[in-house]
């Protein structure tokens, strides 16, 4: 047993993976985290451009597609679904033991879809169709326009993991979406499963960058803080959401929580702990998606205790504080996601480019 197993045990905390490779696929490697702990996968196109952009696993893949005349973005979805579908299968255990909670794999919706909503519904069923799997969600970005998206593909039975939050009046707008697609449904919504994946330690590297120019004792004192106060005050949140009449009616047909799902956890300061997102938001009903990085760190090194909402008045005071020392974190909320979106475009156009070199290369290797 390892503090994975044991945050999940004693916490109820589903500790999730942050990446995916196809040579951990193929060596083992992946199954070799599930041993440790892990219950889940998440994935985004900057993972894919890592994974894909740095490898020649997925060349004689690739080839194929080649040799078909597909396009570069056939060819990439192609690769993209082939890890998915593997990475399914690898994790279809934990989903069966858990009864559905866990054992899930993401895959995003194209990230120049961000702010279409209806490319995003078509693209959502485009995606659950094709690789049919009772343990896949769908990545929708938690936009304006992705709030409509998530409520139609909830209504329509299709589960989702609600990405690049970054706001609290947001996701209680997500929160709203889910609800109100699970309304939509007539009898058993036990199939339905929904994450919101709240991104922490961009938060903090956004405001504290703020709070240093600043510079002032106040300010400071802020510090370091900001993230997992944003965090603590979601969770509590969702908690009082998915409480009441209203969710009791729904729990009653088999409906499942949205689980909040800290992202973004690995630590871009060097003076925080390597665990600081992790021993600092740990609670049932919850998951932490951790790079592999942050998962070693957390089995050597960290905290298993219950911290979430140990102290939600102090959470809601250092939130309150900011606007005093002159920190405006919707404004800094809102510039997060526009970067989150840019973030993963680019990685998706630069996954596109390279692809489209080796296929040239391949093509041109063939003529000769």
């Amino acid at each position: 047993m390892t503090r994975l197993h044991d945050l999940f045990d004693q916490q109820h905390q589903s500790p999730w993976l942050d990446n995916l490779r196809r040579d951990w696929i193929k060596s083992g490697e992946l199954s070799n985290w599930l041993d440790k702990g892990v219950r889940g996968l998440t994935s985004n196109p900057t993972i894919f451009q890592k994974a894909i952009g740095n490898s020649d696993a997925y060349d004689e893949q690739l080839a194929t597609f080649v040799e078909s005349g597909a396009s570069v973005e056939d060819a990439y979805w192609g690769l993209v679904k082939t890890d998915i579908r593997d990475a399914l299968e690898i994790l279809s255990g934990v989903h069966a033991d858990s009864n559905g909670e866990d054992g899930y794999v993401s895959v995003e919706v194209a990230p120049s879809l961000a702010h279409d909503a209806e490319g995003t519904i078509a693209a959502a069923r485009e995606l659950d169709g094709d690789i049919d799997a009772p343990n896949l969600y769908i990545k929708i970005p938690g936009t304006q326009a992705g709030l409509g998206a998530i409520q139609q593909a909830t209504s329509e039975g299709i589960s989702v993991n609600v990405t690049l939050l970054f706001s609290l009046d947001r996701y209680a707008a997500v929160i709203e979406a889910y609800l109100s697609g699970l309304e939509a449904v007539e009898g058993d919504l036990s199939n339905i499963s929904s994450v919101a994946s709240f991104f922490v330690s961009r938060v903090d590297a956004a405001v504290d960058e703020q709070l240093d120019e600043i510079g002032t004792p106040e300010a400071q004192a802020l510090r370091g803080k900001v993230a997992v106060a944003n965090a603590v005050l979601a969770y509590d949140m969702a908690m009082k959401q998915f409480s009441g009449p209203r969710w009791e009616a729904l729990a009653a047909r088999g409906a499942r929580i949205q689980r909040p799902l800290w992202a973004s956890t690995s630590t871009k300061d060097p003076s925080f702990p390597d665990t600081k997102y992790v021993d600092e938001l740990i609670g049932p009903d919850s998951v932490n998606t951790l790079p592999d990085g942050t998962l070693a760190a957390f089995l050597e090194q960290g905290t298993v205790a219950r911290t979430i909402d140990t102290d939600v008045p102090g959470a809601q005071a250092v939130i309150d504080g900011l606007p005093g020392v002159g920190v405006d974190l919707e404004a800094v909320a809102a510039k997060l996601e526009d970067d989150g979106v840019a973030s993963f475009a680019a990685s998706f156009d630069d996954l596109l480019e390279t692809l489209q070199e080796r296929m040239k290369a391949m093509t041109d290797q063939g003529t000769q």
